[in-house]
C-alpha cells in the first residue's frame, strides 16, 4: 500500500498543522530523557514515512535517524530532507530489523508514530518488534508509541473517518478513509484517492492494507514482556488520561 501511496502521502497529511501541534508535545515527553554531557538526544523514528517528524525534530536540535518498511516512503523522505537542506540517515528497515541496521543500545529514544505498529498482524511479529525497540535503546531510553484507540474502534465499529481535502494550483485531491471489519479480527484499512485537474472528471484509486487492533491492555502487557518498565498510557500526546471509549489515540510511553 505505502509504496503505491508514497507520492501522495504528503498531500494526505496536513503537515503544517500536525507538526505545529505535535512537535512541542513530543519535546515535552522527550525532556524526560537526559543525554550525558548535554549532547543532543539520539532518536530513532521507527516508522518515519516521508520523514516529516524526523526533519522537524532535526531542526529542533535532535540527532535523529529514520526507518520505514516502504522503500518509496524512504525515497520520499530523502527528497524531503534534500528540499529542507538537511542530511539525515534514512534507511529502509521494518520492525524487527532495526537493531541489526542501526546497532544495539544506540538511541536515547525511539518513536513509533502514526498508527504504524498495528500493521503487524501476527502476535509473534508484535513481540519481535517490541524486543527490537528494546534492543535499539540505551539503558534508561524512552519508547513512545502512538496508535489509534482500537478499544473504541472495535466497540463502536464506525467505518468512515473524516475526509482529507488538498488543493495545489488547479488540482484537487480528496482522501476518504474507511475500515472493513473482518471476521478474523483484523481490519481492512482503505484510502480512496479522488483527484482531478481543473474541470476534468474525477479519477479514483483505492489503496488498502490490513491492521491488527492493538488494545490498550494487550499492548501494555506485551511492552512489559519485552522488558520495558514504567509503562504508561495516555489518550493524547499532551498526557490526557486514556479513555477507552472517548480518546482518539492510545499513547504508550515506557522506559528501558
Amino acid at each position: 500500500m505505502y509504496d503505491q501511496f508514497a507520492s501522495d502521502y504528503d498531500r494526505f497529511v496536513n503537515w503544517e498543522n500536525r507538526l505545529a501541534f505535535e512537535i512541542p508535545l513530543l519535546e515535552k515527553i522527550l525532556a524526560e530523557v537526559k543525554s550525558p554531557g548535554g549532547e543532543p538526544l539520539k532518536i530513532l523514528d521507527a516508522a518515519c514515512g516521508t520523514g516529516m517528524h524526523a526533519l522537524a525534530l532535526a531542526k529542533a536540535g535532535y540527532q535523529i535517524s529514520g526507518a520505514d518498511f516502504s522503500r518509496e516512503m524512504i525515497n520520499k523522505a530523502k527528497l524531503n530532507a534534500k528540499s529542507a537542506q538537511l542530511e539525515l540517515p534514512f534507511e529502509t528497515a521494518g520492525f524487527g530489523a532495526l537493531a541489526s541496521v542501526f546497532g544495539e543500545s544506540r538511541f536515547n529514544a525511539l518513536l513509533c508514530l502514526g498508527n504504524s505498529l498495528p500493521h503487524l498482524i501476527d502476535d509473534a511479529e508484535l513481540a519481535s518488534a517490541l524486543k527490537d525497540f528494546f534492543a535499539c535503546l540505551k539503558p534508561g531510553g524512552l519508547l513512545l508509541i502512538q496508535n489509534r484507540n482500537f478499544d473504541a474502534v472495535m466497540t463502536k465499529k464506525d467505518r468512515w473517518m473524516e475526509a482529507q481535502p488538498f488543493q495545489e494550483g488547479d488540482e484537487e485531491w480528496i482522501f476518504e478513509r474507511f475500515y472493513d471489519f473482518n471476521s478474523d479480527g483484523t481490519i481492512g484499512f482503505n484510502i480512496v484517492n479522488l483527484h482531478r485537474k481543473g474541470n476534468a472528471a474525477w479519477t479514483s484509486e483505492v489503496v488498502s492494507t490490513l491492521l491488527k487492533p492493538q488494545l490498550k491492555d494487550v499492548l501494555t502487557l506485551k511492552a512489559t514482556r519485552a522488558g520495558f518498565n514504567n509503562v504508561r498510557t495516555f489518550g493524547t500526546l499532551g498526557g490526557d488520561p486514556f479513555d477507552a471509549q472517548a480518546s482518539s489515540n492510545l499513547i504508550l510511553v515506557a522506559r528501558k
